[in-house]
Protein backbone atom coordinates (compact mmCIF):
# COMPACT_ATOMS: atom_id res chain seq x y z
CA UNK A 1 0.00 0.00 0.00
CA UNK A 2 1.60 3.50 -0.70
CA UNK A 3 2.33 6.01 1.35
CA UNK A 4 -0.39 8.94 2.58
CA UNK A 5 0.36 12.38 2.44
CA UNK A 6 -1.31 14.97 4.45
CA UNK A 7 -2.27 17.83 2.07
CA UNK A 8 -2.23 21.27 3.33
CA UNK A 9 -3.63 24.30 0.82
CA UNK A 10 -1.40 27.79 1.99
CA UNK A 11 -2.47 31.10 2.01
CA UNK A 12 -1.69 31.74 -1.63
CA UNK A 13 -3.06 28.69 -3.14
CA UNK A 14 -6.36 29.59 -1.34
CA UNK A 15 -6.41 33.06 -2.78
CA UNK A 16 -5.77 31.59 -6.40
CA UNK A 17 -8.83 29.43 -5.54
CA UNK A 18 -11.01 32.07 -4.08
CA UNK A 19 -10.19 34.10 -7.15
CA UNK A 20 -10.79 31.75 -9.83
CA UNK A 21 -13.98 31.33 -7.90
CA UNK A 22 -15.49 34.69 -8.32
CA UNK A 23 -14.39 34.32 -12.05
CA UNK A 24 -16.32 31.87 -12.80
CA UNK A 25 -19.47 32.43 -10.33
CA UNK A 26 -19.68 35.30 -12.52
CA UNK A 27 -19.36 34.15 -15.59
CA UNK A 28 -20.83 30.59 -15.31
CA UNK A 29 -22.84 30.62 -12.09
CA UNK A 30 -24.35 27.19 -13.01
CA UNK A 31 -20.99 25.33 -13.34
CA UNK A 32 -19.00 26.55 -10.24
CA UNK A 33 -19.88 24.04 -7.90
CA UNK A 34 -18.93 21.24 -10.45
CA UNK A 35 -15.52 22.82 -10.72
CA UNK A 36 -15.05 23.51 -7.27
CA UNK A 37 -15.91 19.83 -6.28
CA UNK A 38 -13.55 18.24 -8.83
CA UNK A 39 -10.69 21.14 -7.83
CA UNK A 40 -10.63 19.41 -4.58
CA UNK A 41 -10.86 16.41 -5.72
CA UNK A 42 -8.01 16.71 -7.93
CA UNK A 43 -6.18 18.66 -4.69
CA UNK A 44 -7.40 15.24 -2.53
CA UNK A 45 -5.34 12.97 -4.81
CA UNK A 46 -2.09 14.61 -4.14
CA UNK A 47 -2.76 12.36 -0.92
CA UNK A 48 -1.30 9.53 -3.30
CA UNK A 49 1.39 9.50 -4.99
CA UNK A 50 2.31 12.98 -5.61
CA UNK A 51 5.09 12.29 -7.52
CA UNK A 52 2.99 11.24 -10.14
CA UNK A 53 2.80 15.15 -11.08
CA UNK A 54 5.01 16.36 -13.84
CA UNK A 55 7.68 18.99 -12.95
CA UNK A 56 6.37 22.82 -13.49
CA UNK A 57 8.36 24.86 -15.84
CA UNK A 58 9.51 26.90 -13.12
CA UNK A 59 11.22 23.95 -11.11
CA UNK A 60 14.83 25.81 -11.25
CA UNK A 61 13.36 28.82 -9.34
CA UNK A 62 12.91 26.23 -6.10
CA UNK A 63 15.06 24.58 -3.86
CA UNK A 64 12.68 21.79 -3.66
CA UNK A 65 11.17 20.01 -6.97
CA UNK A 66 8.08 22.30 -7.99
CA UNK A 67 5.23 19.79 -9.02
CA UNK A 68 1.94 20.58 -11.37
CA UNK A 69 -1.34 18.69 -11.09
CA UNK A 70 -3.55 19.95 -14.20
CA UNK A 71 -7.11 20.18 -13.72
CA UNK A 72 -9.55 21.41 -16.04
CA UNK A 73 -10.69 21.16 -19.51
CA UNK A 74 -10.23 23.19 -23.09
CA UNK A 75 -8.88 26.19 -21.98
CA UNK A 76 -10.44 26.16 -18.43
CA UNK A 77 -7.10 24.73 -17.13
CA UNK A 78 -5.87 25.22 -13.68
CA UNK A 79 -2.01 24.17 -12.26
CA UNK A 80 -2.49 23.17 -9.24
CA UNK A 81 1.79 23.68 -8.24
CA UNK A 82 2.97 21.70 -4.90
CA UNK A 83 5.96 20.52 -3.20
CA UNK A 84 5.99 16.96 -1.22
CA UNK A 85 8.41 17.13 2.00
CA UNK A 86 6.51 15.62 4.66
CA UNK A 87 3.22 16.34 3.66
CA UNK A 88 1.91 18.00 0.33
CA UNK A 89 1.58 21.38 0.44
CA UNK A 90 -0.45 23.28 -2.45
CA UNK A 91 1.57 26.22 -2.82
CA UNK A 92 -0.42 28.22 -5.97
CA UNK A 93 -3.62 27.33 -7.92
CA UNK A 94 -3.22 29.72 -11.28
CA UNK A 95 -5.10 29.19 -14.67
CA UNK A 96 -3.10 28.63 -17.26
CA UNK A 97 -2.80 31.30 -19.16
CA UNK A 98 -1.25 33.03 -16.55
CA UNK A 99 2.33 33.92 -16.68
CA UNK A 100 4.83 32.17 -14.77
CA UNK A 101 5.69 32.24 -11.44
CA UNK A 102 9.11 34.74 -11.17
CA UNK A 103 11.45 34.23 -8.15
CA UNK A 104 11.14 38.33 -7.42
CA UNK A 105 7.18 38.16 -7.57
CA UNK A 106 6.47 34.88 -4.93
Amino acid sequence: MSEVYRVIITPEAQDGIRRAYEWIVEYSPNLVSTWMNGLFQAILSLERMPLRCPLAFENDLFDEELRQLLYGKKGKVYRILTIRRSEVYVLFVRHSAQKPLFSEEE
